[in-house]
């Protein structure tokens, strides 16, 4: 048996538990979870294995694909951005790119790339994800197309689009590609373990991505050429079916080499959490002042609350990350109440800025889960967290998804 390794405060010993409990049930292959207070780490703990046939511990600097958690270091980036006055939230695309403004698009603003509303939620025309990760060639392609819903009037979750828009638009403001602004503006200076893709020198702590169990009867989507069901004309089928997504791709080098910011930040929970505190904290960590509290308050300005178009759920987007306030069956259900704001990862993985109470919540794990917003696993651990600050958590948080209970 693998112990649970790192540091934890003694309030938070049955989140521990928790994690060292779904290990040994296989619940988890390999996992580490971050609770940062006030821009200090009170939980940095990791455990289970890196690879499918555990040979290899999951270890202090094991990092793996996190899939869309990767979103809250993309509009990480944007809010530095609109922190130094490159960005405006509510300013046309197409002032700081022209080539954006056309068939349909010459309204659309910045916040609507930062609350999945601009329309532009996936491609027109099959796409490949090889040709997804070609970042330059594919966002060209979008940047023609039109919109497939009004500008602002929904929320249609941009599942991969997201970062290829963003980066569009961070390199004609920076002269310098998404990534490349993350790791010199963020992950750098904050000695944040992150990236956009992986160098070949880093593949050996690399955890394997495990791919979810097979979705059930009812998901309908195993074959794109047969509908189902499904109607592959809707904005939810060319969003998620197009291209189609294997979680196998992680594993493979066309994808660590790639740069698909929306998709494939790799880290691990203490990583993701050095960088999102500052979220969490009102924009300044220690000594260090990454941005205005007004900038922080923005991503509370909220931009669309009802059913998305692509997650189907209710979900109620702010400026860059979801909001709680949904409750019954919407996104986010399971987060209690206060300044939240939150995203997560296909599989399972969540990133939790509790800004009213200086907490974050960082969670990174290698089996993946049939989830696209908080596996059972992840809301288990949420609700063992804010049970541990004396939180309390919506009532039917527990015990739902396959959460465990303490």
């Amino acid at each position: 048996m693998v112990k649970v390794n790192g540091t934890c405060d003694s309030r938070f010993t049955a989140v521990k538990d928790l994690l060292q409990a779904n290990i040994d049930a296989n619940e988890e292959l390999g996992a580490s979870l971050v609770v940062n207070i006030n821009g200090e780490n009170v939980v940095d703990i990791w455990g289970g294995h890196a690879d499918p046939i555990k040979s290899k511990p999951w270890d202090a600097n094991t990092i793996t694909n996190v899939w869309s958690s990767s979103k809250t270091v993309v509009s990480l980036a944007a809010l530095l951005l609109i922190d130094r006055d490159l960005l405006d939230p509510f300013e046309k695309v197409s002032k700081y790119w022209p080539e954006f403004g056309v068939n349909g698009k010459q309204d659309i603003q910045v916040r609507h790339f930062l609350s999945h509303s601009s329309g532009i939620s996936g491609w027109e025309g099959p796409i490949t994800i090889q040709e997804v990760c070609d970042i330059e060639s594919s966002t060209t392609r979008l940047a023609a197309q039109a919109p497939w819903w009004k500008p602002g009037s929904a929320s249609g979750y941009h599942s991969l689009t997201m970062g290829h828009l963003l980066n569009g638009l961070t390199q004609r403001i920076t002269n310098q590609s998404l990534a490349e602004f993350v790791a010199a503006e963020l992950a750098i200076p904050l000695q944040a373990d992150f990236s956009f893709g992986v160098p070949a020198s880093e593949y050996n702590r690399v955890a394997t991505i495990i791919p979810p169990p097979a979705p059930p009867a009812d998901w309908k989507l195993e074959d794109p050429t047969d509908n189902n069901g499904v109607d592959m004309t809707s904005v939810f089928a060319k969003t998620l079916l197009n291209p189609m997504m294997n979680a196998d791709i992680a594993n493979q080098e066309f994808w660590r080499k790639a740069s698909v910011p929306a998709a494939n930040g790799y880290t691990n929970a203490r990583g993701i959490a050095k960088m999102l505190s500052f979220v969490s904290c009102g924009g300044k960590v220690g000594d260090r002042q990454l941005l205005k509290p007004e900038t922080v308050d923005l991503i509370f300005n909220e931009q669309t609350n009802g059913p998305d178009l692509v997650i189907t759920a209710k979900t109620r987007f702010g400026i860059g990350f979801g909001l709680n306030g949904v409750g019954g069956e919407g996104a986010g259900y399971w987060v209690p109440e206060g300044k939240i704001c939150f995203w997560g990862g296909w599989g399972g993985s969540i990133v939790v800025c509790d800004v009213g109470r200086g907490v974050t919540i960082s969670y990174m794990m290698n089996k993946m889960s049939n989830a696209g917003l908080g596996s059972g696993l992840a809301k288990g651990y949420v609700w063992e967290i804010y049970r541990a600050l004396g939180v309390e958590v919506p009532g039917d948080a527990a015990g739902k998804d396959g959460v465990t209970k303490a």
